[in-house]
């Protein structure tokens, strides 16, 4: 057992060394390359389609038992009580700002269009007649399909909407309502439905995971696919995707999340970014915000001078709920890939996609591989398929790591904000000795 121990790889890495074995196999190869007369290209195709079906088998169950679960372990609004109202408005405040700062990003630098052209050829995106006309239906649209939005958002039959990729968004509100009625159901069906849904997303949490285990292959499927049919240039979108990615984050957290300590806060944010640095030193080189949890709280009670009943309740519950990093890459990554497939988003398709972003923050956001879940879900209403999420991977790793970073910095920023709203002293004093209230 310590032998098979030693030599197990995390899945990050595994994904890794498949990308780089992709690339050495399949750039040197053309489409036509045949191996005992089977076509290479096409098995790549089959493995990398395998995977993603298997991504896109668990969204929905995935989806509605987490937000069932989340919103429901939220309480019932009389009890979430001053600080909770708070602390909740705050952090849709973040994700909201850091969604709309992922939004202008990626509409300056179009990351999906290369010399004027969507770069679906480029990135061996396919292009059915199907996808054309889909196309062809959803582009355009007026601002008036802002109250069509509204209306798919509450379906006639929740059934018929599970089986709907266009319609995912009617299943996430469904499953906030039943999270948030659960509560006001009487003692005994309380027990049960949270028993029942806890079940199931414990079930789709293994499940996700064993797709996961398969993820290097599915991944070596998939970019080497992109690498036979393209060659080195499907990587130059991926690079402008990159660094638009690093921008958005690189400015909500020392712009907006500096301006809102500074406005909001009325603290220092210089000395939050001191404080905060061991945190998000360990949530860069872990990806995890549930690890990193006990680094933060340390962080905000011993260097920061917030008290231990701000921090106990601001954090745990910002490592569920709030999101800006995940939730601006969701919102980047989903028009990055509506652009290279040609879809001309109208406002009224984008304040979708700033919808489903936030929403999936909240609900999806401790589950593994989060975005890749997310992103599924915006690109199913907004009429695309799945395929460009296997491009998302090769990026993911690095991205994943300074998202995370973002998290954790921006529940510290709240748990500050909300201990000097709550009147507590020595929060992010300037000086050496910080006595952090204890209550």
């Amino acid at each position: 057992m310590g032998g098979r121990a030693m030599f197990k790889l995390q899945l990050h890495w595994q994904i890794l060394i498949a990308i780089a074995a992709a690339l050495l196999i399949s750039l040197p190869l053309s489409v036509s390359a045949e191996v005992f007369g089977i076509s290479l290209y096409a098995v790549f195709d089959f493995v990398g389609t395998l995977f993603l079906r298997g991504l896109k088998m668990v969204v929905v169950p995935l989806v509605l038992a987490s937000i069932i679960c989340g919103v429901y372990g939220l309480g019932s609004g009389e009890h979430v009580g001053r600080l909770g109202g708070k602390t909740l408005g705050f952090y849709m405040l973040s994700s909201l700002l850091a969604i709309c700062i992922g939004l202008a990003a990626v509409n300056i630098s179009q990351p999906g269009i290369v010399d004027g052209e969507p770069a679906r050829e480029q990135l061996n995106l396919s292009a059915p007649e199907e996808l054309d006309g889909a196309l062809d239906k959803v582009s355009g649209k007026s601002t008036e399909d802002i109250a069509g939005v509204f209306l798919r958002m509450l379906p006639t039959n929740i059934v018929d909407a599970a089986g709907d990729s266009n319609q995912l968004l009617a299943v996430i509100i469904f499953g906030v309502l039943f999270g948030l009625f659960m509560n006001k159901a009487g003692a005994k069906g309380r027990e049960t439905l949270a028993n029942f849904w806890q079940g199931v997303f414990d079930t789709m949490m293994h499940i996700t995971m064993f797709i996961m285990k398969f993820a290097p292959i599915g991944v070596f499927g998939l970019v080497a696919k992109t690498a036979m049919a393209t060659g080195v240039q499907s990587f130059i979108p991926l690079a402008v995707f990159f660094l638009t990615v690093v921008f958005a984050l690189a400015f909500h957290m020392f712009i907006t999340l500096a301006l809102l300590l500074k406005t909001l806060g009325g603290v220092n944010p210089i000395l939050h970014y001191r404080a905060m640095f061991p945190a998000m030193l360990t949530a860069f080189s872990t990806a995890s915000s549930s690890a990193t949890l006990p680094v933060t709280m340390d962080c905000l009670q011993k260097k920061a001078g917030v008290s231990n009943k701000t921090s106990s309740f601001v954090i745990p519950l910002g490592a569920t709920v709030n999101m800006d990093g995940t939730a601006l890459y969701e919102c980047v990554a989903a028009m990055f890939i509506a652009q290279a497939y040609g879809l001309d988003l109208s406002i009224a398709q984008q304040f979708m996609v700033v919808l489903i972003a936030l929403l999936t923050s909240v609900g999806v956001a401790g589950i593994p591989s989060a975005s890749l879940v997310a992103i599924a879900i915006i690109l199913g209403a907004i009429g695309l398929p799945l395929e460009g999420i296997g491009l998302l991977l090769v990026t993911d790793r690095v991205l994943d790591m300074m998202r995370t970073a973002v998290n954790v910095f921006s529940d510290s920023c709240c748990a500050v904000i909300m201990a000097k709203a709550e009147g507590e002293t020595g929060v992010l004093a300037p000086n050496d000795e910080i006595k952090p209230e204890h209550a």
